[in-house]
């Protein structure tokens, strides 16, 4: 026998809901085949198979939340592996097989299914959380007892019965620090207390590259600006390895990595997510400028898959659009650098011939990693940076 369980896939996520079944007792499967789609706070996950035999049993129903480590479905692969069930005796066996549970299975292989079983949507018992209501005390409206959205409200409009934490100052309004804003508070604190960070500041002339951009436009050709800036920072990244690198402490190496795999940094209901741009310099403007979009609608709905936010060799956050002049920002662990792009005004400029003329500027910070980079090379890598973007018929050929 072999149990399919709801594995960690990474990013902080415990718990997920069960969207889709694509098999039923007694299907044949494949190594690898699709069992189950899970839909998590960040990003829908499918469970595969880990080898090949005869769906035996299924112990979740559709629209059920479950955390990590809960066994789903088993499989008889033909082995005689000492399985959940399988020193069971037949009786409890076979009840285990039609979906029903055995509280009094003490085999010490058994999963002991430690979550609740109430019905909820993540939202909804996000919801719950925000407004500390213990979401286990509500009587759910929905198809098969499901607390749905309306009841947590019903809930939190009838007063204090549903209350999950006795004794909170009532005065005090509360933000839960859990689930995508635990993780990024884990994973931040982890890199500032492990990584030596230096913080780079400088600023880039936008001006002909928005002539350039906006020229584009009236030929037909949209290309945010955002794509010009990963273009740019792609073939920086290759003249400049040192800073697409990943420092590897246990075994006393710097690896220089030969594709550049994008990490964009995306705000959204959720948190702060990180799909990845993978080989980023082996694709022409066009293609970056697609894919970017795509990723980033993707986290932004909340569909981003486990695949589209790994292996990151660098990352960029452009944060313009919203505002800010500087700012430090954290290196993602396993990066060597992070890169901020700050908001873009017009800026009177002196020139080399001691004209003062009007110019688009952009500042920019890049966080490095001193056990890896210098601050020389963090300047000779900017530079080229803010030359490209300065000179975007530099990039011309990267266009088709």
């Amino acid at each position: 026998m072999a149990d399919v369980k709801f594995h960690d896939i990474g990013e902080g996520m415990n718990e997920g809901e069960i969207t889709t079944c694509f098999v039923k007792i007694g299907d044949e499967v494949t190594v690898d085949q699709p069992l189950v789609e899970l839909q998590t706070d960040k990003m829908v996950a499918e469970i595969p198979s880990p080898a090949a035999g005869k769906i035996t049993a299924i112990h979740f129903e559709k629209g059920e939340v479950v955390t990590v480590g809960t066994a789903l479905i088993e499989i008889d692969d033909g082995s005689d592996t000492v399985a959940d069930i399988t020193s069971a005796a037949p009786e409890k066996k076979k009840a285990v097989q039609q979906g029903k549970s055995e509280p009094d299975m003490k085999d010490r292989n058994t999963v002991t299914k430690t979550y609740n079983r109430i019905l909820a949507a993540p939202y909804t018992r996000k919801v719950a959380r925000d407004h500390d209501i213990n979401i286990e005390q509500i009587e759910g409206t929905g198809p098969g007892g499901r607390v749905t959205e309306e009841d947590v409200h019903n809930a939190i409009e009838g007063g204090t019965d549903f209350a999950a934490k006795p004794g909170q100052e009532p005065e005090a309004d509360t933000i839960p620090y859990t689930g995508i804003r635990k993780q990024i508070g884990d994973n931040m604190t982890k890199a500032i207390t492990t990584i030596p960070h230096v913080t780079h500041f400088d600023e880039a002339d936008l001006t002909e590259l928005l002539e350039f951009r906006q020229q584009l436009k009236q030929e037909g050709e949209s290309i945010s600006v955002a794509a010009f800036f990963l273009k740019a920072v792609t073939i920086a990244l290759k003249e400049h390895r040192i800073f697409n690198a990943q420092l590897d402490e246990e075994n006393k190496v710097i690896k220089l990595q030969k594709s550049c795999h994008i990490g964009i940094a995306t705000n959204t209901d959720r948190g702060l997510l990180v799909p990845v741009l993978r080989d980023a310099d082996q694709k022409p403007i066009r293609q970056i400028n697609t894919e970017m979009k795509e990723l980033t609608q993707k986290a932004v709905d909340g569909k981003l898959r486990a695949e589209d936010m790994k292996h990151g060799t660098f990352t960029i956050s452009n944060v313009g659009p919203i505002g800010g002049t500087w700012a430090t920002p954290i290196i993602n662990q396993r990066q060597t650098a992070i890169m901020a792009l700050h908001k873009t005004k017009k800026t009177p400029v002196v020139l080399e011939n001691d004209e003062i003329f009007v110019r688009q500027m952009m500042t920019m910070s890049l966080s490095f990693d001193h056990r890896v980079a210098d601050g020389v090379a963090s300047v000779e890598f900017i530079n080229r940076f803010i030359e490209l973007l300065e000179k975007p018929n530099k990039m011309l050929l990267e266009l088709v």
